[in-house]
């Protein structure tokens, strides 16, 4: 059988193969701390889960419209306008099969073979390597713990080319943690448009960002972009990663060519998660999921004091998400061996950072603060114990 070029040319998520080693420890009987994965431990809130099986015992599970269920698609746009102080059209909100097949929605409308594309190195490795199943040519352009490990107006600038038709930004990001300042987000997204270029900003982690002195959560770009093409999903600020739901907010006019290629590429979103989600919006479930933003900053806090005790420094602490990127560079190890030798010997999983791109491959470590704080400080004090002996 011949296997295309795409696929041959696919790098595997390293963050899913560290997780196959730590499920096949387990089966020999190994308790691991598992912190590879940006998977909430909470799961969805009560109410999603009460209206799951309302919607499955009382209708027929039907396909929807490729777009999605009007009324969730209200619910989405309502919920930019009173979270963020966004106007959003419910006619411009996309419903997905998560946020990565709004990602290959995305990708699929705007990418040409040959199109250059700038992405942030460390960057989620997923986003280039949908945009390069297009035929993009991806570029990572360098960041530093200067600029937050983001892209800004200066690097954006400078590795643009003639050949360049859009950027990818994730604020905040996957590994990192980290958000572009919002300001530094306008400017790279007029510097594009100034370009005639597209903007796909992911925002999945947006709501688990740090609130301002004043107690307002970070803007979407859509406060200052309305023609960005913005990725959200269902999975971290909600808790329902293995429910498969997202959605994407898409210029009118991108509209029509998304609904063709929903239509061809998965018919719809699964139906008893858009009837669930709708549950999601009501003041109970976003009391539940900003008590839990609460707690993630509290294991944020508790995993940075840990790390910092044992000698992982965290160069840029993050605002967002549920993730710091350590450097490993004084253990006098690479990350790859490092991630390994934890797993194998101290029994906790991470995420080594050639998943995330060239610059920080062999020198960081991405650690996932979903799990709960007492996993969190058993891990910690694993990884202690396992740093001591390189000593």
């Amino acid at each position: 059988m011949r296997i295309s070029q795409r696929a041959q040319s696919v790098a595997p998520f390293y963050a899913m193969e560290f997780g196959k080693h730590a499920a096949a420890l387990e089966a020999e009987g190994h308790r691991v701390v598992k912190l590879s994965l940006g998977e909430p431990d909470f799961g969805a809130p009560p109410a999603v889960l009460d209206a799951l099986r309302e919607a499955v015992g009382s209708r027929p599970m039907s396909y929807t419209g490729a777009l999605g269920l009007p009324e969730l698609r209200q619910a989405i746009a309502r919920f930019y306008g009173d979270q963020h102080g966004v106007d959003v059209d419910p006619g411009r909100v996309v419903v997905t099969a998560g946020a990565s097949a709004a990602l290959v929605l995305g990708a699929a409308a705007l990418v040409d073979p040959g199109d250059e594309v700038l992405i942030a190195d460390p960057s989620y490795p997923c986003n280039r390597q949908i945009a390069e199943s297009f035929g993009a040519r991806v570029t990572l352009v360098p960041t530093s713990a200067e600029s937050r490990y983001q892209l800004d107006t200066a690097s954006v600038g400078s590795y643009w080319t003639d050949r360049t038709r859009g950027i990818m930004v994730a604020s905040p990001s996957n590994p990192t943690g980290t958000s572009v300042p919002a300001d530094e987000l306008a400017a790279i997204c007029e510097l594009a448009r100034e370009r005639d270029a597209w903007r796909i900003v992911d925002e999945i982690y947006l709501d688990l960002g740090d609130h301002d002195t004043q107690g307002r959560p970070p803007r979407s770009v859509l406060s200052y972009d309305q023609e960005a093409v913005v990725i959200n999903s269902f999975s971290k600020y909600f808790g329902m990663t293995g429910w498969r739901l997202g959605w994407c907010v898409v210029p009118e006019a991108l509209v029509p060519a998304l609904e063709r290629l929903a239509q061809n590429y998965m018919i719809c979103a699964s139906t008893p998660a858009q009837y669930a989600a709708l549950a999601c919006f009501t003041p109970g479930s976003l009391a539940v999921c900003e008590e839990r933003r609460a707690e993630f900053r509290r294991r944020r806090a508790l995993v940075l004091e840990g790390l910092e005790q044992i000698g992982l420094p965290v160069p840029v602490p993050p605002d967002g998400a549920f993730y710091v990127y350590f450097d490993v560079s004084g253990t006098g190890l690479g990350s790859w061996e490092f991630c390994g030798r934890a797993l194998q010997e101290a029994h906790v999983a991470l995420t080594p950072g050639r998943d995330f791109g060239v610059g920080t491959a062999e020198t960081h470590v991405r650690l996932s603060y979903a799990a709960s704080a007492d996993e969190l400080r058993e891990g910690i004090a694993r990884l202690g114990k396992f740093v001591a002996t390189l000593a």
